[in-house]
């Protein structure tokens, strides 16, 4: 079986699990966002009563953090009151962060669990080793409910990644190029090992940037090997005993893409899809494209190395006038180092906005939404029209060097000039 098989088997009180069976597994751990308050109607209106684990399950104020209006404030406040009627050991209000950065900051998230949350990036979990993938309302109110839900066992892909990257050239750089060949469509229920020499090599936030975005191909959940990186990032911090599974040899996938990322160079996806995906200097060839916003943060694009490498590129320079670079760190404890290492300052002395860690513009809800008319690039996840604000802006995905590099220079730039 493949690791991601034995997770499912395991949970699930067997001994085997294959391709296309409907099991039902035990939650290891549960994440609800501020966008799911139905969550708590559907767990009543289903006869809930008391959450089936205090321990295991968590409220993470994110994609309206702090709340922008009277509505989000609202349901803040349900859910506070849903939380502290059932007393969850883990609540991460407004001062925390993104889910999926505070949540393994935390230590629920180790190897060898099932985390589910209503989110569809959820995926970006399988960095560490874990089968995380996300789930609506009324799934989640039967996991509070009962600590279990129902999976099909998805079909295992393996997307081997060889090489060592060029210097500017980032995990985003290679996801987007993935994407740019799988499509949106390519992995739809599937799951999506990485494997191959350059993810052996990768620390924790580069792991979790590639596995984030595996959910923009379709994926149900992904996975990677835990490395020595990860296990020494989770044996500090997890709250629980945890078990690395391990693919037996000679598994079967049931598809096998091979890049090899040594040849690569800085990526962009274009308006309006995020597998419209080409590389920055055809871009740049076809003329000059100007900018309105660069926007750095996010579960893909808001850790501290992505901020520290912005901050490298733009410190002793300044962004153009009637232009604005926004930067919405992770989490709480990735703003706070970034603040010791000086990151912060020198991006703000550059001109950036620094927002309250959270979601912030990658919805489209606050902390920096675009006009009619106007561009971003932007290290987030998502591009489609209206994701960001207006329906009528354009949106360039892209690593944090290259917006950073782009911003700064008012168009869209290669990173490697400034590095």
């Amino acid at each position: 079986m493949h690791a991601i098989e034995k997770i499912l088997a395991k949970n699930s009180g067997r001994t085997h699990v294959k391709t296309g069976e409907i099991i039902t597994a035990k939650i290891d751990f549960a994440e609800i966002n501020d966008l799911y308050l139905q969550t708590i109607y559907s767990f009543y209106e289903m006869g809930g009563e008391k959450v089936w684990d205090n321990t295991r399950a968590a409220f993470v104020f994110d994609h309206y953090a702090p709340a922008p209006d009277i509505k989000s404030a609202a349901n803040h406040g349900e859910m506070r009151e849903f939380a502290r009627k059932n007393q969850l050991k883990y609540h991460f209000d407004t001062n925390c962060g993104v889910c999926h950065q505070v949540m393994p900051e935390a230590g629920v998230i180790y190897p060898g669990m099932i985390i589910v949350a209503t989110d569809s990036h959820t995926t970006t979990h399988g960095a560490f080793g874990t089968m995380g993938t996300g789930c609506g309302a009324t799934d989640m109110a039967t996991i509070l409910m009962t600590g279990e839900l129902w999976f099909r066992v998805p079909e295992i892909i393996e997307v081997r990644l060889e090489g060592q990257a060029p210097k500017g050239v980032f995990p985003k750089d290679v996801i987007l190029n993935v994407l740019g060949r799988i499509k949106a469509d390519g992995a739809v229920y599937k799951a999506i090992d990485f494997t191959g020499s350059y993810v052996d090599s990768l620390n924790v936030a580069g792991r979790m940037v590639i596995c984030n975005m595996a959910v923009e191909m379709g994926a149900k959940t992904a996975y990677m090997q835990p490395n020595q990186d990860v296990l020494d990032y989770v044996s500090k911090r997890a709250v629980r005993p945890f078990e690395v599974q391990v693919t037996d040899p000679g598994f079967e996938y049931s598809e096998r893409h091979v890049f090899d990322v040594s040849g690569l160079e800085p990526q962009l996806a274009c308006p309006h899809s995020v597998d419209n995906v080409d590389t920055l200097s055809h871009v740049i060839a076809e003329g000059e494209m100007k900018l309105n916003q660069g926007y750095i943060g996010s579960c893909t694009g808001g850790r501290e190395e992505d901020i520290a490498v912005a901050a490298r590129i733009v410190k002793g320079r300044h962004i153009p006038p009637y232009s604005r670079l926004v930067v919405v760190p992770a989490s709480s404890e990735v703003m706070l180092s970034c603040m010791e290492k000086g990151y912060i300052q020198d991006l703000m002395n550059a001109g950036a906005t620094i927002t309250t860690p959270g979601c912030g513009a990658c919805l489209g809800a606050h902390e920096g939404i675009i006009a009619p008319g106007e561009t971003c690039i932007s290290s987030t996840n998502r591009n489609f029209p209206g994701r960001m604000g207006s329906n009528q802006a354009s949106i360039y995905l892209a690593s944090p060097a290259t917006v950073a590099a782009s911003i700064i220079n008012g168009r869209i730039t290669d990173p490697r000039d400034y590095l």
